[in-house]
């Protein structure tokens, strides 16, 4: 998969945060070395999050994420530091402008401050940053006023003239999360020279000429580790065990599969899907099994939040929307009321839900869906993965290699 190709999940996400009229934008395009934000001298022209992949030497394929001005006022105001916010939920290093309002770095820095703490608590890098440096009458008096309300020495950057952005790549790579883009999707279940089966129905789910995007990242991981790879659709399960010597070291399928899989796979083979294989990657796979215990408390009056990433014309038969939430259904009574969100659509509120299910996340960062599942504990809400429920479902869980 070339560098244009990776996912937004796999990418890391670097937020621009400030005041209107901060320089956000044009701290960005300079970045960027090209007009990806609108620039205005008037405030608030930045109104919903602007994202531009892009790729920064030494971190890899990222995304920058330019904001509205979190001192956005009013009722349309409202709803643009809403925007702000949850786009502070996909934010893995935060870079905070200081200044904008009056133009005057560091004046009043009451709301900087406050997100400064945000991203600590949350333990996500953040970087204070003095823009507009070529028009701050001191610049280093204002770094200097900076520095000793947050605690952190910022740096003094100038989109018109480039100064500093030199040393703010520095931090970047510096701000890098240990271990960042290492997490397996596979982990320890397969190794070099070990033989996977890959179980993937080509149904409506699939689209035609085209395999998912689990399917080809695990693949093209799988392969990176030099496993011996086969790929079936679930019809040719047995005949496909039956060519082979010895059983395969691991069987991966779509989780729909699952009790059919299990029923034929070879007791010798571990098994898995690729729901749950990103689930593990991208969220909490243990608290994902702990929760699913929820559905057997479930009942005909209980109130389930199906949590979709991908947005897409609902389809015949599709997963999330008809088979998963039929399979509730039949098990807890035909009164069970199952929304459905998608996308970045994720309620601020859960306390009506007696349990959230959530997909695998292939579109999402793991910050992003870590930041659901925190905000799900904080409501005493039960939170598990498509895969997981599926399996809990099929009375296989116990039996899923995570």
């Amino acid at each position: 998969m070339s560098l244009q190709e990776t996912p937004s999940g796999n990418r890391i996400h670097i937020g621009f945060f400030g005041r209107r009229n901060s320089g956000k934008s044009s701290l960005l395009n300079a970045f960027c070395g090209q007009s990806v934000s609108i620039v205005s001298a008037q405030a608030g022209t930045t109104t919903d999050p602007v994202s531009k992949p892009m790729e920064i030497h030494g971190l890899g394929p990222c995304v920058l994420i330019d904001t509205a001005g979190f001192d956005d006022t009013g009722e349309l105001g409202r709803s643009r530091v809403d925007s702000t916010e949850r786009a502070a939920e996909k934010t893995e290093i935060a870079l905070l402008l200081c200044g904008g309002g009056e133009g005057e770095t560091g004046l009043s820095m009451d709301l900087e401050a406050a997100w400064h703490a945000r991203f600590g608590e949350q333990k996500i890098p953040v970087i204070p940053v003095v823009s507009k440096g070529d028009l701050t009458a001191d610049a280093r008096a204002a770094a200097k006023a900076v520095a000793d309300c947050l605690g952190e020495t910022p740096v003094i950057v100038s989109a018109r003239t480039g100064a500093g952005l030199d040393e703010l790549r520095e931090r970047l790579l510096r701000a890098l999360p240990e271990g960042y883009g290492n997490r397996s999707i596979t982990g320890e279940l397969a190794q070099a020279g070990d033989m996977v089966l890959l179980v993937m129905p080509q149904d409506i789910q699939a689209p035609a000429g085209r395999l998912i995007l689990p399917q080809v990242q695990t693949i093209r991981e799988l392969l990176d580790k030099k496993c011996m790879v086969i790929s079936v659709t679930t019809d040719g399960l047995e005949d496909a065990l039956a060519a082979l010597q010895a059983p395969p070291k691991l069987i991966i399928t779509d989780s729909q599969a699952f009790r059919t899989v299990s029923e034929k796979k070879p007791p010798e083979s571990l098994l898995t899907s690729f729901s749950v294989l990103f689930a593990a990657q991208k969220g909490d796979i243990a608290y994902y099994k702990d929760s699913a215990a929820a559905i057997g408390r479930l009942t005909a009056q209980s109130r389930v939040l199906i949590a979709e990433c991908c947005t897409h014309a609902p389809l015949e038969e599709d997963i999330g929307r008809v088979k998963l939430p039929r399979m509730l259904r039949q098990r807890c009574g035909a009164g069970l009321t199952v929304e459905i969100v998608s996308g970045t659509d994720f309620p601020a509120d859960l306390a009506g839900y007696d349990l959230i299910i959530q997909c695998g996340a292939c579109m999402f960062n793991r910050r992003y869906v870590m930041a659901r599942i925190a905000r799900a504990r904080s409501q005493g809400v039960p939170m598990t993965n498509y895969g997981v429920a599926i399996a809990w479902l099929a009375g296989i869980l116990d039996s899923v290699s995570i």
